[in-house]
């Protein structure tokens, strides 16, 4: 099998690898034995291609901490700046080609988070372009649904970030990034997306400040998602398709990106990869429970007793859960895709039934085999189809801090179904698994007990599944 390689394979490994030495350009092997982002990788000596190349050959390994290593530089560093480790989750375990880039973001980050210029710069884009802030919402007729026999139950609230300009909790993340692109001289944003929230946020965010706007998408994920497709392109965008679904796009888009680190711009959306990448995009999306803290005084004059999100990779739950961390009387619940079960192998529950490991760059939960290749996942919402989690998340699973629960692709719908017929409100079908939770939690909760449920994205995009859903089970 022909297929091109180049010196990212490091950024990708989940085993032990020695840097491929094919960079900038991609040059093909006569033969490899590996989907080259999870680096299995064989090279073939062939005839028609002589290069030397450092990959070695090797058996493959459940990646530990003990066999992975970070430059001595950067653990220095980490120690005088935020230092992106969660426990043994997180850091920088990328090729030396990416060190000086990523430092180079670590430090702009830290300078740009105390610049009140840019502070006042970003909260006026939050406020007169996405629409910050978002309403907490009292969902009444949801809330009586809940309802025991005795007329008792929790009160159920939610954070419409689905009202966020172009319909999700992604713009609050690309508005500041693409700001922070645009000031240190980058002309290119490249962003790879799943369900296309995320790239709609970016191709939007780049039209707003003038940039050139590459994004990344699974083929699969395109014929799921025409409708954002067709939005990103509107606004500007490339839209580069990738054989695959979100991981496959996620792993080009670095590709693409690592070709042209002087003028372009990885524009991550999630709370993955290299320092300082996780922590960035959980301090952008911060908003979201900073705001809740202060709806919820107004409200009622105390905090919530439990928060609900949904979980892919773990934006949106860090988004509301990072600013009640140390308030632990307060319940963090984040709720992942179990597709059609946690038995059946079709899911992305990486925090059910993942091991730790190390993929695009930092250590987290994975699905993976036993010998430690990526697993292939599902869910009928796009969004949470990623194979891994956030470092963050990681060490929330760890330490206990938070719970982690599992809601099928049936019950997604079904919540999904039940918002629209009783609030009018169209959720994502990501959100639709924190809003399926609330069949199991609300039996379990005192009377009263305030739950916040973040409603992450509008769920328009979603309509023509969830009707070929029923269609499809009317068939049976």
């Amino acid at each position: 099998m022909g297929m091109s390689c180049n010196y990212i394979q490091t950024f990708f490994s989940n085993h032990r690898l020695k840097a491929c030495t094919l960079l900038p350009t991609k040059k093909k092997f006569g033969t490899v034995s590996v989907v080259c982002e999870l680096v299995t990788h064989n090279k073939a000596a062939t005839s028609s291609n002589t290069d030397s190349s450092t990959c070695i050959m090797r058996k493959p390994l459940i990646t530990t901490k003990s066999n992975l290593v970070e430059t001595e530089t950067d653990h220095k560093l980490n120690k005088v700046v935020n230092p992106g480790k969660f426990g043994k989750f997180g850091g920088k375990f990328v090729p030396e080609t990416l060190v000086a880039c990523l430092n180079q973001l670590e430090v702009e980050f830290n300078f740009l988070l105390q610049d009140s210029e840019f502070q006042e710069e970003l909260s006026t884009a939050l406020r007169d372009y996405v629409g910050r802030e978002t309403p907490l919402y009292f969902a009444k007729r949801l809330t009586d649904y809940y309802k025991n026999d005795n007329g008792e139950g929790p009160e159920i609230y939610l954070k419409r970030e689905d009202l966020n300009h172009v319909g999700a909790h992604k713009i609050n993340n690309a508005i500041a990034q693409a700001m922070i692109a645009k000031r240190m001289g980058r002309k290119i944003v490249v962003a790879a997306t799943g369900a296309g929230q995320h790239g709609v946020a970016t191709a939007a965010a780049c039209a707003k400040l003038d940039l050139e706007c590459t994004i990344y998408m699974g083929t699969t994920d395109m014929e799921k998602q025409s409708s954002n497709v067709l939005l990103m392109k509107l606004l500007g965008a490339k839209v580069k398709p990738v054989e695959g679904s979100f991981k496959d796009a996620s792993s080009e888009a670095i590709r693409g990106w690592v070709g042209n680190l002087e003028s372009s711009y990885y524009l991550l959306g999630t709370v993955v990869g290299p320092h300082p990448c996780p922590s960035m995009v959980r301090e952008f999306q911060s908003v979201i429970g900073k705001e809740t803290r202060r709806q919820a005084m107004e409200k009622w004059g105390g905090k919530p007793d439990v928060l609900v999100a949904c979980v892919g990779s773990g934006s949106n739950a860090l988004g509301l859960f990072h600013e009640f961390m140390e308030d632990e009387e307060v319940r963090l619940i984040g709720v992942e895709g179990g597709g059609f079960g946690l038995d059946s192998g079709r899911h992305s529950a990486t925090l059910a039934r993942g091991e730790v490991g190390v993929y695009h760059g930092a250590m987290s939960y994975l699905l993976q085999d036993e010998e430690g290749q990526i697993l292939g996942t599902h869910s009928i919402g796009v969004g949470l189809e990623y194979p891994g989690v956030g470092p963050e998340v990681s060490f929330l699973k760890e330490t206990r801090r938070a719970e982690f629960y599992t809601a099928t692709d049936q019950e997604a719908i079904d919540a999904y179904h039940r918002l629209c017929r009783l609030e009018g409100i169209f959720p994502a079908l990501e959100a639709s698994h924190a809003l399926a939770f609330l069949d199991k939690l609300c039996p379990t909760l005192p009377n009263g007990t305030k739950v916040v449920v973040n409603c992450s994205g509008r769920g328009d995009k979603d309509a023509a599944t969830v009707f070929q859903h029923n269609q499809h089970l009317m068939q049976q």
